[in-house]
C-alpha cells in the first residue's frame, strides 16, 4: 500500500505531478469512433461541437488486422482536430494483448499533450492500474508531457467487480469507471447475448389472483453492479459511467437504461451510434422542473441548514445537498448549452 505522503508523488523523474482534484468537466456521453474508418473520422471536426467526449476506439470492434491502422488513424485525427472543451480519449487494447504496448508508446509520444484520458479495458485489480500508471509516468517524462494523462477503468470481469473499491483508489490518475456489460456477462456466465439493457426473461411476477394471467415486470440485470460501481467511485471522488447499449434499433430501451444509470449517480454513458448522442445529452442533463425545484430549496435555505416547507413538502439539510447536486450539474450543462441555460433560467 502506498502511504498518504507518497500517493501524490510523480512515479518518474520529470513526470508531471498527479492531479489532486479531477477537472470539472461535462461528460454526458463518451462517443466512440473507429479511427481506421476514414469516412467516420472525417466527421469528427463537426462532431466535436455536439458531444462532450470523443474516444478513438482501438480495442473491441476493431478487427485484428486493422489494429495498427486504428492506432495510426487515431493519432492523425487527434493531430488534425482542435477539440476545445470536448474531451479527447482513447480506449487502448487490453494489457494481455499484443498491441497494447505499441498503443501506449505511440499515442503518448505523438499526441500525449492533447490526450485527456486513456480508457483501460478488462481491469481486474489494482495491479493493472499500477502498471499503466508507472508506464505513463515514464513516457510523460520522456516526452515532456506537462499534464498527467488520466486512467478510466472498464469494469467488465467478475474479478474486477470484486475488486472495484481497490481499483477506484489505485492511483491519483483514476478518472472514473464504466460498466462493460457484454464482457461482464460472459465473465459471470450470464445467459444473454445482449449488450446492455434488460432481458425479457429476467422478471418478477405479480401476485396470482383468481386464475388471472399474472403480469410480468422486467428487471434490470445491471442494477447491483451499477450501484456497487457508483458507491466505489463516489467514495473515491471519481466518476461512474454506464457503458454501451448495443441495440441501435431500440432508442426507448437505450433511454431507459441511460436514465436508470443517471438516477443512480452515473455521470454519463457511451454512445456507439450518432442516434445515441441526443439520448445521452437529454438524459444526463437534469430536467428543468427538477432544477427549478432544487433552486427553490437552495433559496429557502441559503446556508444549507434548518428546514423549510416548499410546495407542501418538508425540505431539510439532506434535501439541500440533493438540490445542490442537481443545480451544480445544471450549471455545467448551461455553460455549454445556451438553449438549456435558457430553460434553466440561468
Amino acid at each position: 500500500m502506498k502511504l498518504p505522503r507518497q500517493f501524490y508523488q510523480p512515479l518518474a523523474i520529470g513526470a508531471p505531478a498527479p492531479l489532486r482534484e479531477l477537472p470539472v468537466k461535462l461528460e454526458r456521453m463518451i462517443h466512440f469512433v473507429p479511427p481506421h474508418v476514414e469516412k467516420v473520422t472525417a466527421k469528427v471536426p463537426e462532431l466535436v461541437r455536439q458531444i462532450d467526449v470523443v474516444l478513438g476506439n482501438l480495442e473491441d470492434a476493431i478487427p485484428a488486422d486493422a489494429k495498427a491502422a486504428a492506432r495510426v488513424g487515431f493519432i492523425a485525427m487527434a493531430k488534425a482536430v482542435e477539440f476545445g472543451a470536448t474531451g479527447l480519449w482513447t480506449r487502448i487494447n487490453a494489457l494481455n494483448s499484443p498491441w497494447v504496448l505499441d498503443d501506449i508508446n505511440a499515442i503518448v509520444a505523438a499526441i500525449g499533450h492533447k490526450l485527456d484520458v486513456i480508457m483501460l479495458p478488462k481491469v481486474e485489480g489494482v495491479w493493472d492500474i499500477h502498471y499503466l500508471d508507472q508506464l505513463l509516468a515514464q513516457l510523460e517524462a520522456k516526452h515532456s508531457i506537462q499534464k498527467p494523462i488520466l486512467i478510466h477503468a472498464i469494469l467488465e470481469t467478475a474479478q474486477g467487480v470484486n475488486n472495484v473499491e481497490a481499483i477506484a483508489t489505485a492511483s491519483p490518475r483514476m478518472h472514473g469507471m464504466s460498466l462493460g456489460p457484454a464482457d461482464l456477462a460472459a465473465s459471470r456466465g450470464m445467459k444473454t447475448t445482449r449488450v446492455g439493457g434488460g432481458h425479457p426473461d429476467y422478471v418478477v411476477l405479480a401476485d396470482a389472483k383468481d386464475g388471472a394471467t399474472r403480469e410480468k415486470f422486467q428487471q434490470d440485470l445491471w442494477h447491483y453492479t451499477t450501484a456497487k460501481m457508483v458507491d466505489a467511485c463516489a467514495s473515491a471522488g471519481i466518476k461512474p459511467f454506464y457503458g454501451p447499449f448495443g441495440d441501435f434499433s431500440d432508442p426507448d430501451g437505450c433511454e431507459a437504461q441511460f436514465r436508470n444509470s443517471f438516477l443512480m449517480g452515473c455521470a454519463g454513458a457511451w454512445s456507439l451510434h450518432p442516434s445515441q448522442i441526443g439520448i445521452a445529452k437529454r438524459v444526463f442533463s437534469p430536467d428543468p422542473a427538477e432544477v427549478a425545484m432544487a433552486r427553490k430549496i437552495i433559496a429557502a435555505m441559503p446556508d444549507g441548514t434548518g428546514a423549510a416547507m416548499i410546495d407542501g413538502k418538508m425540505q431539510d439539510d439532506a434535501t439541500w445537498k440533493q438540490a445542490k447536486v442537481v443545480v451544480d450539474l445544471a450549471r455545467l450543462v448551461a455553460a455549454k448549452d445556451p438553449d438549456m441555460a435558457a430553460r434553466y433560467g440561468f
